[in-house]
């Protein structure tokens, strides 16, 4: 069996990771190819071209690399067709992997596959439509997901999070982390400005600024702030005049599975966490991190979102929890003061978001069997129906 994966940045990464993992566990002679990053990589992937040139965000930010990205979709359209792969699976990163399966639908018979089912119950409800003309199976990463998908005319499963089938990091591991970076005791704050070079210009300043604030009464306490690989620079040259000491966590030079655990115990060790909007909620959720979620957008980019966005919260916590325990400080409201005070308040009283965030993980799978397993028998059992 042949399977051709498109990844575009690292929350697809680690869905790609979990669904080939699963997926060799059941096909063992089974072949990889297509465009992903380091977790996939690690499962047997040579990636056409960096993931990473594919991890662009919002309509000012693809503007400049609108060409470049147009060649990558036909080039990566038209590897699937020269190749002729039994399925093409496409994660998350919805403007180039749709733009992709278009082609390809266009020009075959190839069975498309889309995991993580775009958000139409918060914006852009008639991508459902558009999606169902290229896609013919969904995996949903949330329970409410699939029968927006099934009314549009596509298969759908609710397969979960791999988030949800994760370890928590254990003391030794924390105590690990600690003494690999000389923490002491110290109260560790984690940081999280984004994975993308547009989003971490616009959030590590302001980040910075609202750290500033809530650290004023604690002296003592250090920020970590993990990086993406190719973000390492970047977010280390934005820090550097950060409160706290910070500490960067480079995982270049490290086995995947090693930079994962070290990232792991860095969430876990922390008694509190400032986030950029994404899936990293779920990464804290599982190491039972409190939060507070800030973001925001380019100027055009979040006008337009002003007028398409449906919900009161966009947070996956809040959502699948179905509570609003997480504060975001979100397009005009991500000032430092703000956000500042979004800490202040966490830093209280965590327990109804820790609950919340039990809660999450629970409804996403936890105790089930992996959720990397459940997407792969998903995509075998709907190509054998």
């Amino acid at each position: 069996m042949r399977v051709f994966l498109v990844a575009g940045e690292p929350s697809g990464d680690r869905l790609g990771g979990a669904l080939m993992e699963g997926l060799h566990s059941l096909v063992p002679d089974i072949q990889f190819d297509g465009v992903g990053g380091p977790l996939m990589q690690a499962q047997g992937l040579d990636s056409r071209f960096p993931m990473a040139e594919l991890s662009v965000m919002g309509l000012v930010e693809v503007l400049p690399k609108y060409f470049h990205l147009k060649r990558r979709i036909a080039e990566t359209a038209q590897a699937v067709l020269d190749t002729r792969p039994d399925v093409l699976i496409t994660i998350d990163s919805p403007d180039f992997s749709l733009r992709v399966a278009k082609i390809v639908k266009a020009q075959s018979k190839i069975r498309t596959v889309h995991y993580v089912a775009p958000s139409v119950w918060a914006w852009r409800p008639g991508r459902a439509d558009k999606m169902a003309k290229v896609i013919d199976h969904v995996l949903a990463l949330l329970p409410f997901e699939p029968p927006y998908m099934e009314r549009a005319g596509m298969e759908c499963d609710f397969v979960g999070h791999p988030v949800a089938s994760e370890p928590v990091a254990s003391e030794a591991n924390i105590q690990e982390f600690r003494d690999a970076y000389s923490l002491g005791a110290a109260p560790l704050i984690l940081a999280l400005p984004g994975s993308r070079g547009g989003e971490i210009d616009r959030l590590a300043p302001v980040f910075g600024d609202a750290l500033r604030l809530y650290l004023k009464n604690r002296p003592d306490a250090r920020v970590v702030v993990p990086a993406v690989a190719h973000m390492v620079d970047a977010v280390a040259e934005h820090v550097r005049a950060w409160p706290g000491n910070p500490v960067v966590l480079d995982p270049r030079g490290m086995a995947s599975d090693q930079a994962v655990k070290e990232k792991r115990a860095a969430f876990a060790a922390a008694e509190l966490a400032l986030a950029a909007s994404g899936t990293v909620s779920l990464e804290l959720a599982a190491q039972a991190t409190p939060m507070v979620i800030a973001y925001r957008l380019s100027w055009l980019t979040q006008k337009i979102a002003e007028r398409m966005v449906k919900l009161d919260t966009v947070t996956l916590v809040n959502l699948v929890s179905e509570t609003r325990t997480v504060p975001e400080c979100l397009l005009d409201d991500c000032q430092p003061e703000t956000i500042a005070a979004a800490l202040e308040q966490v830093s209280a009283s965590p327990d109804a978001q820790r609950k919340a965030m039990a809660t999450t993980m629970e409804r996403l799978g936890h105790g089930g069997e992996a959720p990397g397993l459940r997407a792969a028998r998903a995509v075998l059992a709907r190509m054998k129906s």
